[in-house]
């Protein structure tokens, strides 16, 4: 097993094989084809191992701005020219097309560009609390099913908890730490905190209300109830106090607090009862803290054997059963309070010592991070209060006073148990890709990908019968030498991981590059990389400093005198139970520049290769951020010219200042600018005179928006891009990331058609105005806008089930 390295110094490599820039056209049948300009196959191998074009920054060639060929045609333009004979083994790549030198620039010198306003950033912690009040929103929505409105509470809750374990834990440790501001919008520290405070108590209020005034009663109509003890009639409660003394009386522990006693540590994410007894003789109040197990189902099932769903909270049945606790004592009061710590895991790579050991050790220590947030029950008094925020060193800007239940996340158990399908989204199967669907003579993958590429979009799309098929069938196939593959997270019984140690087993070469590091599945991940080793797999942990993001596998295949390659390149996780709610795009392609590409994307994150450009791809953190603004400055230019320009993004956060300087530049230029936001987005659009030509969408549903593609105009010859980065500092400067050009016809027809419906006028979503605020655009009730997961279900044709 290899621990990390230290990445090389961002600097061209120096290797006479290094990569040629450009992409190549396909045939009518599919196939790739030697451009007919090319050089003759004699002359092949000087042209593919010789000296390679200058490579761009952003990994393009400098043949083109857009780091295709000069010679290159349309996408589905048929080649005359013979691929290059191959010796032995080696792979046929087609010739490299010849490198002309850029033509004299036709551009007048542009007049100096007016300074760019101060105000143009929104904040992205704010931007952030934006994006899960639209998931609220989603909850709140009557036409929304009851308990899909019940499934977003809970998600809304998950959220707020993640963003407080790091984000706002982040800007605390900068605080005490005396760090200067980051973010475009340089706004203090700490009055970001106290927005955020008083943003997310806003937010808590209305998720409260949501449930107690809206869900909760509509669900209680539908027989489907959370009780509280005095709702229980005898019997039940008979029932419910044997449940208690058998599973959960054993494992309380009530701890004192008194001189004797200190304050006990609380773990985050935690419920906890803040009791106050006495004795009934006289004298003074006493503090202790019960733990609310988890180990037990936050709600209870009163009873199975009758119709409906009646549940009671865990903590109102310990409420009750507290005198057993504190025999001979009075209970004066008792509250629920919890407290959410910083999450974050520092692990000093630099250090000579394994990081798997070293990441185990400081997982240990997160649930001793300091304290962000405390949560209360609306109802509790003053000096309980007072008593927890001085115990727990906090203040009162950290407090939450909750009104109702705490930890809505827990509404998730009831999605689960309650067996109505009619409360809910009506039920898919993802369709099997046509190209994938087995007639009567089955065909493999690895035959299928020869007639040309296929672009998977998922959940519409079954991973099974695609990506994950693509594995199985490498691992089982004697012709298969070797599999290499990114894993950042991947399910519990992953057949994935199945799949690499039955290759290993079988003999095969297996590279895994397991992420340790990706937040909140560190552990899962160690569990993996122990697995995979002891089955023979070469694990390792990709580049000291660098979290590996990018999502790809490369097999490779003999195949009679040759070795062809074949990839997977998406913008999700090989994940099998979130390709099922996530939205994401896979492409699968035997492309030989693409597998070129990743056979030296490999050899950076296992070897010592020094590569920063590439054929077909982009690669961060060395080439993504600059290969995105040198095709947005190419917009600009066409622009200048006379001609359209346009831009396309689709992506989960917008938050880097100098993509965003970027759009704006376009936009005054008078670039269209179409952005596709999930989450945070710090850019403004609409601003007279910097970004009235950008428009910014949002679109939220039963499917979690995930992918990211990018389109630039390029005068009518679309550039197409999909991978794995958002347009955020840490996946530009701190991740490993790969965007591929998507050239096969078919699969950029597709992503045009996603992007031209995201925007449509007739699409149900969120719109950003200039100052930061958010509108939803539902139609009317009699001309409803229909939502984009809709019309992809309905397009794709999944089947109910």
């Amino acid at each position: 097993m290899s621990t990390p390295r230290k990445p090389s110094a961002n600097r061209p490599s120096t290797d006479p094989a290094a990569p040629r820039n450009g992409t190549r056209s396909r045939g009518a049948d599919g196939r790739f084809h030697a451009d007919p300009t090319a050089a003759t196959p004699e002359a092949a191998p000087a042209a593919t191992h010789g000296e390679a074009p200058t490579a761009t920054p952003g990994g393009g060639s400098a043949a083109t701005p857009g780091g295709g060929s000069a010679a290159t045609g349309s996408a589905d333009a048929a080649g005359a020219g013979g691929a290059a004979a191959s010796a032995g083994l080696e792979e046929v790549l087609d010739a490299a097309p010849p490198v002309e030198a850029p033509a004299p620039d036709l551009v007048d010198e542009p007049p100096a560009a007016e300074p760019l306003p101060e105000d143009r950033f929104l904040n992205r912690e704010l931007s952030w609390l934006d994006f899960n009040a639209r998931v609220l929103a989603l909850a709140e929505d009557p036409r929304t099913p009851l308990l899909e409105r019940a499934k977003f509470l809970a998600i809304f809750a998950s959220n707020l908890d993640e963003f407080y374990m790091v984000r706002v834990a982040g800007l605390k440790r900068r605080l005490q730490a005396g760090l200067p501001v980051r973010g475009g919008d340089r706004m203090p520290l700490r009055t970001q905190l106290e927005l955020v405070a008083g943003k997310a108590a806003t937010l808590v209020a209305r998720h409260s209300a949501c449930f107690t005034d809206e869900v909760l009663p509509k669900l209680a109509a539908e027989d489907i109830r959370i009780l509280r003890w005095a709702d229980l009639d005898d019997p039940e409660r008979e029932r419910l106090r044997a449940y208690f003394r058998e599973q959960i009386f054993p494992v309380l522990t009530p701890l004192a607090v008194d001189p004797a006693h200190p304050f006990p540590y609380i773990s985050g994410r935690s419920l906890n009862l803040a009791v106050a007894v006495r004795d009934p003789d006289g004298g003074s109040e006493f503090f202790a803290r019960v733990k609310v197990p988890n180990n037990v189902p936050r709600f209870v099932r009163v009873h199975r054997d009758l119709p409906g769903v009646r549940m009671l909270p865990v903590e109102d049945l310990i409420s009750v059963h507290l005198g057993q606790l504190f025999s001979g004592m009075q209970v004066v009061e008792c509250h629920l309070f919890r407290v959410t710590r910083n999450a974050e895991v520092e692990v000093d790579e630099d250090r000579d010592e394994d990081l798997l050991q070293a990441l185990e050790r400081e997982l240990a220590r997160r649930r001793f991070g300091p304290p962000v947030r405390l949560e209360v029950a609306a109802s509790v008094s003053d000096h309980v209060l007072e008593l927890l925020v001085r115990e727990l060193d906090m203040h009162d800007q950290e407090v939450l006073r909750v009104p109702g239940l705490l930890d809505l996340s827990a509404l998730w158990q009831l999605y689960d148990e309650a067996d109505r399908p009619d409360l809910k989204d009506p039920p898919f199967v993802p369709a099997t890709h046509p190209r994938l669907t087995e007639g009567e003579v089955p065909r493999s993958v690895f035959a299928t990908l020869r007639d040309g590429d296929i672009l998977v979009h998922h959940p519409y799309h079954s991973f099974a019968t695609s990506v994950q098929r693509f594995i199985e069938q490498a691992a089982a196939d004697p012709d298969v030498l070797a599999i290499k593959q990114t894993l950042y997270r991947t399910s519990g019984d992953s057949p994935i991981v199945d799949a690499l140690v039955d290759a290993a087993a079988a003999g095969k070469q297996v590279v895994v590059l397991v992420e340790l590091k990706a937040r909140f599945d560190e552990v899962a991940n160690i569990g993996w990389a122990r697995k995979l080793e002891r089955a023979g797999c070469h694990v390792v942990y990709g580049l000291v400093g660098l979290k590996t993001h990018c999502k790809t596998a490369l097999v490779v295949r003999q195949e009679g005198n040759q070795i062809r390659r074949y990839c997977h390149i998406g913008t999700g996780n090989y994940h099998p139970k979130t390709a099922r709610l996530y939205e994401d795009f896979g492409m699968l392609t035997a492309d030989p520049e693409i597998g070129a590409d990743l056979t030296d994307l490999f050899n950076v994150l296992t070897g010592y290769s020094r590569q920063t450009a590439y054929r077909r791809l982009l690669v961060a953190p060395q080439g993504i951020r600059s290969g995105l603004i040198e095709r947005i400055e190419r917009e600009i230019a066409h622009v200048r010219l006379g001609m359209p320009g346009l831009v396309q993004i689709k992506v989960n956060s917008l938050v880097d200042e100098k993509i965003t300087d970027a759009l704006y530049r376009a936009s005054r230029a008078g670039v269209h600018v179409d952005l596709v936001i999930r989450g945070m987005c710090t850019l403004r659009p609409g601003v007279p005179g910097l970004s009235e030509n950008i428009r910014v969408r949002s679109i939220l549903g039963r499917f979690l928006e995930h992918s990211r593609i990018f389109r630039f105009g390029n005068d009518g010859d679309a550039e197409f891009w999909m991978g794995s980065a958002d347009l955020m500092h840490r996946n530009l400067d701190r991740r490993v990331e790969a965007l591929v050009r998507v050239s096969d016809p078919v699969a950029r027809a597709e992503l045009d058609h996603v992007l031209t419906a995201a925007m449509s006028p007739d699409v149900d979503a969120f719109e950003l105005a200039a100052d930061g605020t958010w509108s939803r655009r539902t139609g009317t009730a009699e001309e409803p806008r229909v939502h984009l997961q809709e019309l992809l279900l309905r397009r794709v044709g999944g089947t109910a089930g």
